[in-house]
């Protein structure tokens, strides 16, 4: 993969009518560093929230030993790709076929469910393993993330201790997992949903031993700015360490967004301006599914150096047929930009290359590497400490 400095030089030397990947392989080994050396147990990477081979290798590179799959086809992947890598099979609701290939083919041991069903069909599939470590999926609030997983997975707590009961007596390690949802903005999300996994224990009155507190690591995006992420560490691991569970209890978390975010960014080109509104080559159907869907807001900025304009709002229509191809934002750019320019999007490392579709003849793009710094950072060292307006406590 060709390497230039920056996005700038890539447009100079390319002049692309395709949208162009930007990737950056030392943004997303550094975040990788930051969790292995700095969260208090295990972090696996959510690989659904970008299964790029090179991105997969880059991360086991630097410290990520444990990978969160959710589907058969992750499994084969990282197997693939990772001989020695620890695989979870962490999607609560699995085909035995699945569960099968997963246990027999692929060294799969580990494995999470919220139902009574799943658990036979576990069971049922392994030909009652005595090896497995088992993860009961607890149904928790997404109150302080920007996007809630709290509707379709996890055993209510009044649920919880029959099946924390009966799976104790299927496996050789019981855990508990959970998912606060994505992009929770304050640690207090992950202090909420251990204290429902303290309650959840107490009633089932079994020996827990591993804690997963998921994924939802956040990371930083216009109007997002997340608190300190070795805040989210401390506020965990206090409250692990003040759970009823086994001396040689686990802490494990899926970071995805947290891991890959940094990782890439995008080159467009702006093919028509309508009055506040601008024609990309890319969008909803392409790598901006979650500007256009869920009205996300990623960093921008003009590349072209006769910019010189104040910034202006804008919205975004990708290049399909489609009216719902639409990315309201706004998205500040230079008042005078035009058709022919050329825009970076930022902080599309995570699920933006994951979700890109062939739709309308569109969605071919050429990846490169780039040298320079990712729009924003929480690994640098060089960000504001946000905690002074934040509802965050001290820790100290």
């Amino acid at each position: 993969m060709h390497s230039y400095p920056n996005a700038l030089t890539v447009v100079r030397a390319l002049a692309p009518d395709q949208p162009v990947i930007l990737n950056r392989p030392h943004a997303a080994a550094r975040a990788a560093r930051f969790f292995s050396e700095g969260f208090p147990g295990k972090s696996m990477y959510a690989v659904k929230s970008n299964p790029s081979p090179d991105l997969i290798q880059i991360l086991w590179d630097a410290g990520i030993t444990h990978f969160d799959v959710a589907s058969i086809a992750e499994v084969r992947l990282v197997r693939s790709l990772l001989p020695q890598a620890t695989l979870c099979f962490m999607h609560p609701v699995k085909t035995k076929s699945a569960i099968a290939e997963a246990y027999s083919e692929h060294g799969v041991r580990t494995f999470s469910l919220d139902t009574h069903e799943e658990l036979a069909k576990i069971v049922e599939a392994t030909s009652g393993a005595q090896d497995l470590n088992l993860l009961v999926r607890l149904r928790v609030s997404s109150e302080h993330s920007e996007l809630s997983l709290a509707a379709k997975f996890g055993v209510d707590l009044a649920d919880a201790a029959p099946l924390l009961q009966a799976t104790r007596q299927h496996c050789d390690a019981l855990g508990i997992c959970f998912h606060v949802g994505s992009q929770a903005m304050t640690p207090f999300a992950y202090v909420q949903a251990l204290e429902r996994v303290r309650a959840a224990i107490a009633e089932a009155a079994v020996t827990v031993d591993i804690v997963d507190v998921g994924g939802g690591f956040p990371s930083s995006y216009p109007g997002m700015e997340p608190p300190p992420l070795e805040d989210y560490f401390a506020l965990i691991a206090r409250h692990f360490e003040a759970l009823p569970i086994s001396y040689s209890a686990e802490l494990w978390c899926e970071p995805g967004r947290a891991l890959c975010a940094e990782y890439s960014s995008l080159i467009v080109k702006v093919e028509k301006r309508r009055g506040d509104e601008l024609y990309i080559n890319d969008g909803a159907y392409g790598a901006l599914f979650d500007a256009a869907h869920i009205a996300w807001r990623f960093p921008v900025v003009a590349l072209e150096d006769d910019l010189l304009q104040p910034l202006a709002e804008f919205a975004f229509y990708g290049p399909t047929c489609d009216d719902a191809d639409y990315m309201k934002g706004p998205f500040m750019l230079p008042e005078d930009i035009q058709a022919g320019d050329y825009i970076e999007i930022g902080m599309l490392g995570a699920y933006g290359a994951a979700m890109k579709t062939g739709f309308n003849g569109f969605g071919e793009a050429v990846a490169v590497t780039v040298e320079d710094e990712p729009m924003a950072s929480l690994y640098r060292g060089d960000r504001a400490d946000p905690r002074a307006s934040d509802n965050v406590v001290s820790l100290r």
